[in-house]
């Protein structure tokens, strides 16, 4: 019949170290602690099953250490325990299903236009040359850990405007150099009557709720902006189109805006109607230099971080009758000629028909701010 389980006689380092470990010296970690005081209570004639009521353990435990030590040495107190069964799916694999899954998959000859999970382990368990074997939700995992998320697909646009930089350039510097001079146009629409959705403050789970409507028999509108970049204001009338006879109103109110004759800068996009022979003519006689932004460029126009505020607080979450009256009477009060720029006429300022718009606290360069929309 066996003997009990004792730990071998100790040496003087090794009973030092184990003193130096159950008294908190050095690195202090609860194993290392347990299977110190283990040990060392061994040595002292303690038998394992004595040991394991005292630090509330197992006594087969308790010997499995002693037997460690013996075998081991110091390096018993540290043990290296399996981390589970060995990855299924190794990094080579993960990088396999992180490539598949930002490629397009008609370039991988399947005839659809995005991956869905259940498609995408498919593919992956099929694959020729790499196949991985994977359950859908530990594809989900890996592509979270290597962010990669199911979203929207985006537009974009490059211009290819040849003078691309020189109007760039232009603008920048106009808008450095004479900001008192600046002005910015741009149209805003189509513009139609119907209910609008947006935000407002409700009771929990009872929104604010708009009628629908399925005859819209009111037509469209474009509201015609001007923006003075010093004052920070804007003014605009809606029109029914866009056209040359229109965007030349708009230009004069900006040049009624500075009636001292001297030159101002007006920043827009190279929409046709902008640049008619009859709007250069009047430019050049009523100095009035018109900075055009590049092809495919217009949020090089100043003006146009002025609409989202201008959609979102006059035309979301409305449900106005007629064309003429939405706009200045929901923006400001009546007496509004204080957001008017000198020498411009009130029937120039309108949004809806009726009054006039203001939107201050918004600067171009800064950006908008929709807390400061209106008055």
């Amino acid at each position: 019949m066996a003997g009990p389980v004792q730990v071998r006689p100790l040496s003087a380092q090794e009973d030092a170290a184990l003193l130096a470990i159950v008294r908190g010296e050095g690195r202090q970690e609860t194993i290392r602690v347990r299977r110190a005081v283990m040990i060392r209570a061994s040595a002292h004639g303690a038998r394992a099953p004595v040991i394991a009521r005292l630090l509330d353990a197992d006594p087969d435990t308790v010997r499995d250490v002693i037997h460690a030590f013996n075998a081991n040495g110091l390096d018993a107190l540290d043990p290296h325990w399996a981390a589970g069964r060995p990855r299924r799916i190794t990094a080579a694999d993960e990088a396999s299903i992180v490539r598949v899954a930002k490629t397009r998959p008609r370039k991988l000859g399947r005839p659809f236009t995005h991956w869905s999970l259940r498609k995408l382990v498919d593919y992956l368990v099929h694959h020729r040359s790499h196949p991985v074997i994977i359950e859908r939700e530990r594809l989900r995992q890996i592509l979270h850990a290597h962010r990669i998320s199911f979203q929207r697909t985006r537009t974009w646009k490059q211009s290819t405007d040849p003078d691309y930089d020189a109007k760039l350039d232009r603008i920048e510097q106009v808008l450095g150099r004479w900001p008192d001079r600046c002005f910015a146009f741009d149209q805003f629409g189509p513009l139609s009557i119907r209910p609008c959705h947006g935000t407002c403050w409700a009771p929990h789970r009872h929104p604010d709720r708009i009628r629908a409507t399925y005859h819209r028999t009111h037509g469209i509108r474009y509201f015609h902006g001007c923006l003075d970049i010093s004052q920070d204001r804007l003014w605009g009338v809606t029109r029914l189109h866009k056209g040359g006879k229109n965007t030349l109103a708009a230009l004069e109110s900006i040049r009624a805006a500075r009636p001292d004759h001297r030159k101002i800068y007006v920043i827009l996009d190279n929409l046709s109607a902008n640049k008619t022979p009859a709007i250069r003519s009047w430019a050049a006689d009523h100095r009035v230099e018109l900075c055009f932004t590049p092809t495919n460029a217009s949020w090089a126009d100043p003006i146009e971080p002025h609409f989202g505020p201008l959609r979102s607080f006059v035309i979301g979450n409305s449900d106005y009758p007629n064309h003429p009256h939405p706009g200045p009477a929901h923006v400001i009060p009546q007496g509004y000629a204080h957001g008017i720029p000198q020498g411009v006429a009130r029937g120039d300022v309108l949004l809806g028909g009726q009054g006039g718009c203001r939107v201050d606290g918004l600067s171009p360069r800064r950006g908008t701010h929709p807390d400061r929309v209106g008055a």
